[in-house]
């Protein structure tokens, strides 16, 4: 925990309430007053890390870090996003209809993540996730050779990394995020993973993404719930799609 010193400013003052909004404005503040010396005594909250997988082609993912980046703007977190993939948590399946063409689809995806990961670094992978999945599930496109070129001209990035949605020269570095994240929770479930630190679960499946006070009371149910070591399933059978706002 850091510890600073604010000096002579009145805790009432207009400019202590200034200074308590601008200064650090991510970080939950704890306020402590010294009477005797009038002096402000303020504990900074280490943020919270957060690892997040997801495969771009999933829509409930998609509802799901949506709903992590609406708790970020009220809670201090320090979120690294992965890759990971329902091509290969599924290859030792038989096809059926609908996955047949779905998972070639969300492969060239992961693909292209990880590779635009090794080239740019860890910083781009949660603005391609922005820039792939508003197309895709936003938009509803269903042509990787329309949504990735789209998505790397909106980022600036060079046209021919969509080459790799095709290649499997980094699928060693996708399979590894994959199974980073799947060892976690177990093989029987899905996208998203979330990690807490040691603390990592799937899910939640949710729809529409919650906003405001109310997405910040699910993630600490959600995160209370994980925590406990004995916890290990609560569903319901879904009644409704996702709904994208």
């Amino acid at each position: 925990m850091w510890r600073g010193v604010v000096p002579d400013i009145q805790p009432s003052s207009a400019a202590f309430r200034a200074t308590a909004r601008t200064t650090l404005p991510r970080y939950r503040e704890v306020v402590s007053t010294n009477l005797d010396s009038s002096t402000v005594t303020r504990a900074i909250e280490a943020p919270t890390k957060v690892d997040f997988w997801f495969d771009p082609s999933c829509p409930w993912a998609w509802m799901t870090s949506r709903w992590v980046d609406e708790v970020a703007k009220h809670r201090n977190l320090d979120v690294t996003w992965h890759v990971m993939s329902l091509a290969v948590l599924n290859e030792d399946k038989l096809p059926s209809e609908g996955t047949d063409s779905f998972l070639p689809r969300a492969l060239r995806y992961t693909r292209f993540v990880t590779a635009v990961r090794e080239f740019e670094g860890q910083q781009i992978v949660k603005p391609v996730y922005d820039a792939l999945g508003n197309r895709i599930h936003i938009g509803g496109s269903k042509n990787p050779d329309e949504v990735i070129p789209a998505a790397l001209d909106e980022l600036g990035l060079p046209a021919e990394y969509l080459k790799y949605a095709d290649s499997d020269e980094f699928d060693e570095q996708m399979r590894a995020s994959h199974f980073d994240g799947i060892n976690r929770v177990g093989q029987d479930v899905g996208t998203p993973v979330i990690a807490i630190g040691d603390t990592a679960f799937f899910g939640p499946v949710i729809s529409p993404a919650p906003k405001g006070e109310q997405a910040v009371s699910l993630w600490d149910g959600v995160v209370a719930a994980a925590n406990y070591d004995g916890f290990f399933e609560l569903k319901r059978s879904r009644t409704r799609g996702p709904i994208f706002d």
